[in-house]
């Protein structure tokens, strides 16, 4: 194993020059991102998108996306959920914003992280709250902004897809009456394998050491990462599809499902993004082929 069996003996000296680099990056930005919120937002939108650039490299985290985020129009990102460290990771590919459960508001330091980088929180627990968060959402997308929705509702191990929850994406639909510029909105489907480590396939039983689910802890999990050394990260981004052609949220929530659980598994075996490959199937359901869907170019990032 790559993983915590069998750390690299001066895991713990690279972990804590990496942590000390972070800080030193990450104390001085908090207020001068606080100020561009009050002054600019185009600036407040691209600052976070260098910042997370540069704890990329910091962590030795390498990028290889194919696709782009549109730019153009207010875009909904539709992506499967592995990690904490989904957030730097995404966050330096294009200028986003992540809608998040409301407990990560809570969460010591993060949630100061979250707010700048203009988090919309939403408490799935008050239907009141929903309302309010809808009605942000919608607001955002007028602006012409990209959102990041982790349509499984939680993390996973990585290997695998968990079902999508439509009732996030019901959050789309409710404001559109109302807030008419968000019906402009695209939705993009967005999916994130952790594939290498130290230059090897990451195995299944290495997995853990990325994937951060169930009730691991956050402190332990961070430094048991920061440990490990270099991680190479494979993104594909869909094609931007207008919301209004999508139907209602239950197929959205099944198309997108299916372009990203496709994807995943397409990063996971290193297949090419017009390989066709066979999905996974609820019980009663045959097995089908997700189509070929055409990408740009990868580019590698380092």
């Amino acid at each position: 194993m790559l993983g915590t069996d069998g750390p690299h003996p001066l895991g713990s000296l690279r972990a804590g020059l990496v942590l000390t680099a972070f800080m030193a990056l990450t104390l001085p930005l908090m207020p001068v991102q606080a100020l561009l919120l009050r002054l600019s937002t185009r600036a407040a939108r691209r600052l976070p998108h260098w910042y997370h650039r540069q704890v990329c490299r910091l962590l030795a985290v390498r990028l290889s996306v194919e696709g782009r985020v549109a730019t153009d129009r207010p875009v909904l990102i539709v992506a499967n959920h592995t990690s904490w460290l989904d957030i730097p990771v995404l966050s330096a590919v294009a200028p986003l914003s992540f809608i998040a459960k409301a407990e990560v508001g809570r969460w010591p330091f993060i949630k100061w992280l979250a707010r700048l980088q203009r988090t919309v929180f939403i408490d799935r627990t008050r239907r009141a709250a929903v309302g309010d968060t809808t009605s942000e959402m919608a607001q955002r997308l007028a602006m012409g902004e990209a959102l990041v929705l982790f349509a499984e509702g939680t993390s996973s191990d990585g290997n695998r897809v968990l079902p999508f929850m439509s009732a996030l994406l019901g959050a789309v639909w409710a404001p559109r009456a109302e807030h008419g510029p968000a019906a402009a909105t695209a939705v993009q489907t967005l999916a994130i394998v952790y594939a290498r480590l130290h230059g090897l396939p990451l195995a299944r039983a290495d997995r853990p050491l990325v994937g951060w689910y169930g009730d691991m802890q956050f402190g332990r999990h961070a430094w048991a990462l920061l440990r490990a050394g270099p991680l190479d990260v494979r993104i594909r981004i869909g094609e931007p599809e207008p919301i209004d052609r999508l139907g209602d949220r239950k197929r959205l929530s099944q198309r997108s499902e299916a372009a990203v659980r496709a994807d995943v598994v397409r990063g996971l075996r290193g297949l090419p993004p017009d390989h066709p490959v066979e999905l996974a199937h609820s019980a009663g359901q045959k097995p089908r082929l997700e189509p070929a869907v055409a990408q740009k170019p990868s580019r590698t990032w380092t």
